[in-house]
């Protein structure tokens, strides 16, 4: 597969047409990926003794076809190529303008990394998903 977590993506199919968000998971078994803010669905929990009922929304995997990467430089979704460097290493590169894909994924990958340590030390940890009361 392509895509990589941390790629900015714009959706062309779906209920999410048009809509861009960050990679958050690839399940690369199922040729699916998980974007963030796009895809919501909703998971009704019944009332139990010790809590109230409650809708508890998550990110769903959709098809990797179903999105396209966005070219670092222009910002328009582009398709994924690859060209081998000098050091034998081969490189993603976007073919609407050439430019690297890969040196863009590995800041992305470092830069929320340091912020996530930040916020966990901050506050108490927490799930990934959001809770609507009902």
């Amino acid at each position: 597969m392509k895509l990589k977590a941390n790629d900015k993506v714009l959706i062309i199919a779906g209920k999410d047409k048009g809509k861009t968000g960050r990679i958050i998971r690839v399940v690369t078994k199922h040729n699916k990926i998980v974007v963030e803010g796009v895809n919501i669905r909703f998971k009704h929990v019944k009332k139990t003794m010790q809590g109230p009922g409650q809708k508890i929304s998550f990110e769903a995997p959709m098809s990797a076809s179903n999105a396209m990467i966005l070219d670092p430089s222009t910002n328009k979704p582009a398709r994924i190529g690859y060209r081998i460097m000098e050091n034998g290493k081969k490189e993603r590169i976007s073919k609407l303008s050439g430019a690297s894909l890969d040196h863009l994924s590995a800041e992305a990958k470092a830069k929320p990394a340091k912020k996530e340590k930040e916020k966990a030390a901050a506050a108490p940890k927490s799930s990934k998903k959001t809770i609507v009361k009902a």
